[in-house]
């Protein structure tokens, strides 16, 4: 199954690594590859995280402080990339 990461989820991953760089260099390499790395499992298994609480989406953990949402289609498609701490999007952010 392929992995389509929309342009907003794009642009969130990079606030994070660019955020975190300014503080910690690699700290910020590893969080990202931790992201990546997880997202690129969901195509053996796009089912195993829990529901979403946005109708048709899914959560994935990746870090205490780090969710990433998608949905399973003919393909995973990462809709955002989420601090645990922020608002949680409704159906007009994913």
């Amino acid at each position: 199954m392929l992995v389509d990461w929309r342009p907003r989820a794009r642009r969130r991953l990079k606030e994070i690594y660019e955020y975190i760089e300014e503080r910690d260099p690699q700290a910020a390499e590893n969080l990202v590859g931790l992201i990546r790395e997880a997202v690129t499992t969901l195509a053996e298994n796009p089912y195993i995280y829990r529901r979403g609480r946005v109708s048709n989406t899914r959560e994935m953990i990746v870090h205490p402080n780090y969710l990433v949402i998608y949905r399973v289609t003919d393909r995973i498609i990462v809709l955002n990339v989420l601090h645990a701490r922020r608002r949680y999007p409704t159906d007009n952010d994913v």
